[in-house]
């Protein structure tokens, strides 16, 4: 499960780094700071994602 999991995580971490990035520039942040917390947190976030992604398929 955790080869699932760390698969799943490369995707996920992507699209929320990704996603939260483009919030931030919308949101009219335009300085580097904002923009690597929202990356940084979108790479946080995707880990407990990517496993409960990973347990659901695998169940």
């Amino acid at each position: 499960m955790f080869r699932l999991a760390s698969l799943l995580y490369s995707l996920i971490s992507t699209s929320f780094a990704g996603s939260l990035i483009i919030a931030v520039l919308v949101a009219g942040y335009g300085t580097i700071m904002p923009i690597l917390v929202a990356a940084a947190l979108g790479f946080v976030l995707a880990a407990p994602v990517s496993w409960y992604v990973a347990r659901q398929i695998y169940n």
